[in-house]
């Protein structure tokens, strides 16, 4: 699918509340690995980019620079919402950018600040992205699924799901 503006709003409106996303990348090995981090961003910018501060002192650092194919994923059980995002990872040197996205929790984790040396401004372009979003209520969807069960055909209209290729 094209660029579809009110798609990437859905997207965002989506994983703007989810504190964390678990962002997936392949190890030298070839083995998958995923870690949990802090999205950073207030709203999805124009170039389809999340950012999150990472220690440059560590094995995710050192893997990106080799692969930078990642996946990241949100999800929200409590509101049937899921997301899936595929993308590049990249660092930034982007002092003002690390400075606009600092936030008083990420000095937990950098104790000297946002000029932290080990501070790591890691930039994941978007560049697919799928969502599966449920509106309706756990009863009506546990009642769409006990039809199919009877009828043998698939439960139809339990949510939207997307995807999208993002600019």
């Amino acid at each position: 699918m094209s660029n579809d503006k009110p798609a990437q709003q859905t997207l965002w409106d989506l994983i703007k509340d989810i504190r964390f996303g678990m962002l997936t990348h392949r190890s030298t090995s070839g083995v998958l690995h995923a870690h949990p981090l802090t999205t950073q961003n207030q709203a999805l910018d124009e170039h389809s980019e999340l950012y999150f501060f990472i220690p440059k002192q560590g094995e995710l650092y050192e893997q990106l620079q080799t692969d930078g194919q990642v996946n990241v994923s949100y999800a929200d059980p409590g509101a049937d919402s899921y997301v899936s995002l595929s993308g590049h990872a990249r660092f930034s040197e982007d002092q003002a950018k690390k400075e606009q996205l600092w936030t008083p929790m990420a000095k937990a984790w950098f104790p000297d600040g946002v000029t932290d040396p080990n501070l790591a401004l890691l930039v994941v372009k978007i560049d697919h992205a799928e969502y599966w979003d449920v509106d309706d209520s756990k009863m009506v969807q546990l009642f769409k699924m006990a039809k199919a069960a009877v009828t043998g055909q698939a439960p139809t209209g339990l949510g939207e799901h997307k995807a999208l290729d993002l600019p």
